[in-house]
Formats: structure tokens, sequence, C-alpha cells
């Protein structure tokens, strides 16, 4: 039997969460992330607690939660050296031994994953607090090998994702699957990687990310922005890439993503105890699904969760007011919006993962900061709250979404 969406909160989908529901309806009371830089660069040197812990810290400062209080520590991590990296970053971050670690792996939905589980233990009563988030270095991964039958060791470059009897393609390839089944044109994806670029420069020009990123000190120096977005993007500059997986294709360098060092955590509560806690608003998360789907067409997942999210709360697509999807490939992107009937314009207004890069295991967990960012400038700019959709698409073929709202608590 597949598992189905949850309701979190005992309200109504769309209410307030107030009344006896208060203390079962998790609400996220604080969003903070690294800056987010290419791989092997100005972040290299930096191993994935030391991207976390300032992210934990600056967390624990902003919302004013006293370490000791803090009931677990839960974060996602793809391709790390295992050793359970939120115990270490916690422990590293300063916070008392008594507080523990859960280290979770969805692969790229693992950040949003750890969010939804703490948002799942809070639903399930006692006014807990958690971290949550998600981490992931890169540049610092170790090197993975299979042992052969000989004792010998068989390095891999990527873990394989599902059986054999199971198609297993590579990511770029299975973009060009979408690509393909969905008829995403190549004109279209550079048009929607163009724009994310174009809109991540005009947000880093207009400071929308600095209340959100945790400076880092970097190889003797303090970084704190991002470095990925290309102001000097252009349509003749897009056009002159040839297709980088399947031979006259339509995905290419310019419309996917790089792989990027970067982590991104928040507070995750009930609404009675931030209540408790002087906190004046919040991202109510209202639920969440992960869905299964063919392997072969992995970059479909995030509709078909969101699809399925969004009927179980009777929201239509066009009642939401802010998108978030790990723009991991323009085509899936696309692909995705194309699904659930939203006009790719509407989404990541801020520009994504084309533009910033794709720290995997972080990934999720940013899409929720800016979505926090984003819903706290549009009601301080239109006095309006607002709805909200976190999405991203995972390797092996699934899905992971989480509906949210923006309020005044």
């Amino acid at each position: 039997m597949t598992p189905g969406p949850s309701h979190l909160g005992s309200g109504s989908p769309l209410g307030s969460g107030v009344g006896s529901g208060e203390s079962r309806q998790p609400v996220v009371i604080a969003a903070l992330r690294s800056p987010i830089c290419r791989s092997n660069g100005q972040l290299k040197g930096l191993r994935a607690p030391d991207l976390l812990a300032p992210v934990l810290v600056s967390l624990l400062d902003l919302s004013g939660a006293d370490p000791s209080d803090v009931d677990d520590v839960i974060i996602g991590n793809a391709v790390g050296g295992g050793g359970n990296v939120a115990r270490f970053a916690a422990l590293q971050a300063g916070m008392p031994i008594t507080v523990p670690g859960l280290t979770v792996d969805r692969q790229c939905g693992s950040g949003l994953d750890a969010i939804t589980l703490a948002s799942r233990l809070v639903a399930a009563g006692g006014d807990p607090l958690y971290l949550a988030g998600g981490v992931e270095s890169i540049s610092t991964a170790p090197a993975r090998a299979n042992r052969t039958d000989d004792g010998e060791l068989d390095f891999y470059s990527r873990a394989i994702f599902v059986p054999p009897q199971f198609s297993d393609p590579d990511m770029g390839v299975a973009a060009e699957n979408v690509a393909r089944k969905f008829g995403v044109s190549r004109e279209r994806q550079d048009e929607y990687a163009l724009r994310s670029h174009h809109r991540a420069v005009d947000a880093g020009r207009a400071g929308y990310f600095a209340d959100e990123i945790v400076p880092l000190k970097s190889n003797h120096k303090v970084v704190d922005s991002d470095d990925g977005p290309r102001p000097t993007l252009r349509t003749s500059l897009m056009s002159r890439f040839p297709a980088a997986f399947v031979p006259g294709g339509t995905v290419t360098a310019a419309n996917s993503c790089f792989d990027a060092d970067a982590s991104a955590a928040v507070v995750v509560t009930s609404l009675k105890r931030a209540r408790s806690m002087g906190v004046t608003d919040g991202l109510l998360v209202l639920g969440s699904d992960t869905v299964g789907v063919d392997p072969e067409l992995l970059g479909i997942g995030a509709a078909h969760a969101a699809e399925r999210l969004l009927d179980h709360h009777a929201v239509a697509a066009g009642e939401v007011d802010l998108f978030e999807f790990n723009e991991a490939f323009a085509s899936q992107t696309i692909a995705c919006l194309d699904h659930l009937g939203v006009d790719p314009e509407r989404a990541n207004l801020d520009g994504g993962a084309l533009a910033l890069g794709h720290g995997y295991g972080a990934s999720g967990a940013v899409l929720v900061t800016r979505l926090m960012a984003q819903a706290r400038r549009r009601y301080f700019t239109q006095g309006e709250n607002a709805l909200a959709l976190a999405m991203i698409s995972i390797a092996g073929g699934m899905g992971t979404a989480a509906l949210l709202k923006y309020s005044r608590l």
C-alpha cells in the first residue's frame, strides 16, 4: 500500500491552527542557510559539519531557543561519509551532549524530508522543538567503492538507486527522458534557465538573500554570498552549448544545475510553543507527501507528490501563491509545473538551483528557507499571507512536496 499524504494539525487545512490543535500544529519559526557555492570552489575546505554548525548556532540565536531545549537535530545528507553528521554538527555547534542527532538520506530530497519528519513528530504531540534541514559538502565527499570478490576496491562515482530489473539512468539522461516524454523544447529550457540566473542576480543585488545567509570562514576569508548566478549570461550564449548527456539532446550544461556545497536548516516546533516563545510569525506546515514514480522519469516525481498533496487538502494549484522547485534541470522543472498547470514564471521568484547550484542533501531545506523569506517579504510589502509549496524530485524515482502557509502567530 502506498503511503498517503500527511495532514498536520487538527484544524481545517487552511485554518490558522489555533484552538485545541495548536499544540499539534507544526510551524517553522526560523530558517537560515549558508552561502551556496560551486563544489571545489570557495567552500572546498569545509566539511559537512563545518558548513552546518554555524547555521545551527545562528538559528538558536535568531529564534531565542535554549540549546538544551532542542529535542533533536534532524539533518539530511546524501553523499557524506556517514557517522551521523547531525550529531557531529550539533556538538560542533556547542549544543549540550544531551541533544541527540539523526541523519536521514533520501538523496536530493533529504533536506526537505528532514523538515517534514520533524513536522510530523511535532504533530504527534508534546510541544517539542527540532532543528531540521540538510547539508552537503560535495567537495569533501569521500571516495566510495565496493569490495570485489578478491578483496579489491571497485570505486564508483554514484550509488545504484534501484535493482537491476529497473532502469537507473544517470541524472542528465533522466532529464532528457523527461524532456522527450513531456515535450519540453530546448528553447523553453534555455529560456527558463536564463530567467533563473537573471532572477537570482536581481535578488542578490536587492539584498533578498542577505538576511538568510550565515557567512562562513573558508581559506582565511569570509564567504557571505552565493557564487553561481551569472549576470552576463545571454540567450546567444545559451544557444551555443551542445547537448551534455545524450547526442542530439536538448539538455545542456547551461540549462542544468551545477554541484554545490551548502547547508540550510530551520527551527520546527508547535504553534503553542512558538507563541510561548514570543514568536510573531512563521510557516505553518499543513502537510507533506512523498511518492514513487518510474525511475526512468525520476524528474517528474515532485509533480505527482504535489498533486496528491494538493488533492488531499482540497487546494487547487492556482490557489498557491509561492512555489519553490529544486531546479536540478530546466526540463524536469518545466514538466512538473506543466503537469500541475502552473505557469513556470510563477515559480522560484528569486531564481533557483540552475543559478544557485544544487547542494544535494541541503537543497530541499533551501527551498523552505527561500519560501520563508519570500512569504515575509510578501506580507510586509503587500499585507498578504501566502500559501506556499516546496517540491523536489529525487533520484531512484521519487518526489517530495510540502504545503506551507505563512501566518502571523
